[in-house]
């Protein structure tokens, strides 16, 4: 007769944490930045249809990183959820913080239950009327949820890229400043690895959730997607501003 082999819980559950952190880094990062205008999101990604950014309702937004399949049901699971909530309720009703509680239970089961845990790192973001109204939640593999204040940084070398936000990151910066920033802190990995040059507009997925979107253009949708070539217009603007930002703010 074969003895199975005891494992104890705290290192099924060790061993599961480090398979999907070790899946998690494999990827490019994701930055989500609020500012003045709205909330960037802003990832490395040279895919034009696999896209790590996404719409979840009128004000709510989607980043990930991690396995693409694995991300990309959570994403479809969440517009459901919105839109049958938004639909029996009303649409005030669907906030960030519902849907990061839903997927927060969706994490954990997979963890505790089955084999193998998503290899997934989530942002939920809602843009408010202020800056200061802005909610960003981050959710792990594992069902753990945080409420972020200002800006984030997941997957790849996020440590490095949150070390660069941290050191310029500040409230009331226009987009172009804060597109301007996340780039430099996504750029800031390549940089300690000695590649030559900076990220280019063509390398990004760019998306912002846009603030008072009705009184501007007229929809309840604040998501939006930007061009390569808006892209690179924002960029150049922002770093000819961060220096003002930076005396004014002092």
């Amino acid at each position: 007769m074969t003895q199975q082999f005891y494992v104890s819980p705290e290192q099924v559950m060790k061993d599961r944490a480090d398979f999907a952190r070790k899946g998690i880094a494999r990827g490019k990062s994701v930055v989500v930045v609020t500012c003045e205008d709205g909330i960037a999101l802003v990832a490395e990604n040279l895919s034009r249809s696999l896209h790590k950014i996404g719409e979840i309702y009128d004000k709510i937004g989607f980043a990930a990183v991690g396995k693409y399949n694995e991300f990309e049901s959570l994403r479809q699971a969440g517009v459901r959820y919105a839109d049958v909530r938004g639909y029996s309720y009303d649409r005030d009703d669907v906030t960030a913080r519902g849907l990061a509680s839903v997927y927060a239970q969706s994490l954990g089961a997979v963890f505790t239950a089955e084999q193998k845990p998503f290899e997934v790192e989530l942002a939920v973001a809602e843009v408010g009327a202020t800056q200061a109204g802005d909610h960003i939640y981050r959710l792990t593999f594992d069902g753990s949820i945080a409420d972020e204040h200002g800006f984030l940084a997941m997957g790849g070398q996020a440590d490095a890229v949150q070390a660069r936000l941290l050191e310029h990151w500040r409230p009331g910066a226009p987009l172009a400043v804060a597109l301007s920033w996340a780039v430099v802190a996504l750029d800031a990995p390549r940089q300690a690895g000695g590649l030559a040059g900076a990220l280019a507009p063509e390398m990004l997925e760019v998306a912002v959730l846009e603030r008072d979107t009705p009184a501007r253009r007229g929809t309840h949708r604040a998501f939006r997607r930007l061009a390569d070539d808006e892209v690179a217009a924002l960029l150049a603007t922002g770093a000819g501003t961060d220096t003002a930002v930076g005396q004014g703010g002092e």
